[in-house]
């Protein structure tokens, strides 16, 4: 209990008045009334929130979801899926949501975000009936077929060139493959290997033309060779060749020149009648 302070009643006037002046100004009664009214229409209102999920069930804002992805709302459809998943984080809806919110962030060209996506939806539910999906459209969000990518790749210098992204698509379409050999992903996740192995093909030959046309002999011809042992059933492999013979000329190995020439005619006995390109 605080003390009271030891005021005799005789000097009480004077006492108020002297605190008066410290004190806040005092509302007029009908601002009182007004500020108490407001404070307790809010106080009965709650927390205000701009939520329009708040109080739905899992199911509800499934169905608010997929009608934003439906009409290509995208990245509404993806924030509708995260809540979802936050709020019911267990049960089919989260797990439909998770692989769902993945497929938007890969239409709303989130890439990275959709692989993560796809990633954790695979970590988490290695059983799904649905897994094979989410491997494959980790494939697709990694997949560098825009044509502004095909754009910038191929007008770099090629030593400048990362190839990174093309193995890792690689790589992911690989593991589909390895995985799930019969799902219906794999025929198109094939394909679309091929392409990746004769894109990565053509970006070694246009390193190994680079370095030839600058007398890096020895770089030339380990560039060829890779072309050669790694991706032979590829298209690259007659300009590897060349290029190969080529750098077996500037080294002064002629004999090596003559085979890598033979291997040539006896392949691609089309390219091989045209002179040597050596840059």
């Amino acid at each position: 209990m605080q003390p009271q302070a030891n005021v005799s009643q005789e000097y009480l006037p004077e006492y108020t008045a002297r605190m008066r002046k410290f004190a806040c100004p005092r509302p007029a009664g009908g601002v009182v009334a007004a500020l108490f009214s407001l404070l307790l229409l809010a106080g009965c209102a709650g927390p205000a929130t701009d939520d329009p999920t708040e109080g739905l069930s899992a199911q509800e804002i499934y169905l608010e979801a997929k009608a934003e992805l439906d009409n290509g709302q995208y990245e509404t459809a993806a924030g509708l899926y995260s809540k979802l998943i936050s709020r019911y984080p267990y049960g089919r809806y989260a797990q439909q949501a998770l692989l769902e919110m993945a497929y938007a962030h890969y239409k709303d060209n989130e890439l990275e975000t959709a692989i993560l996506t796809a990633e954790r939806f695979i970590k988490l539910y290695p059983r799904h009936p649905s897994v094979a999906y989410a491997y494959y459209l980790r494939g697709l969000a990694a997949y560098p077929m825009e044509q502004n990518f095909l754009a910038r790749w191929f007008n770099q210098d090629p030593a400048e060139r990362d190839p990174r992204a093309i193995r890792r698509a690689m790589d992911f379409f690989t593991t589909l493959l390895e995985k799930f050999p019969r799902s219906r992903y794999a025929a198109d996740a094939g394909q679309r290997l091929v392409y990746l192995r004769n894109l990565l093909a053509r970006h070694e030959v246009a390193v190994a033309r680079f370095y030839l046309r600058r007398e890096a002999f020895v770089a030339a011809a380990n560039r060829a060779r890779r072309v050669i042992e790694e991706f032979p059933r590829t298209p690259a492999v007659a300009e590897a060749l060349e290029i190969l013979a080529g750098a077996y000329e500037g080294l002064a190995l002629p004999d090596l020149a003559r085979d890598a020439r033979r291997v040539l005619e006896l392949n691609y006995p089309q390219r091989a009648a045209g002179p040597a390109d050596r840059g």
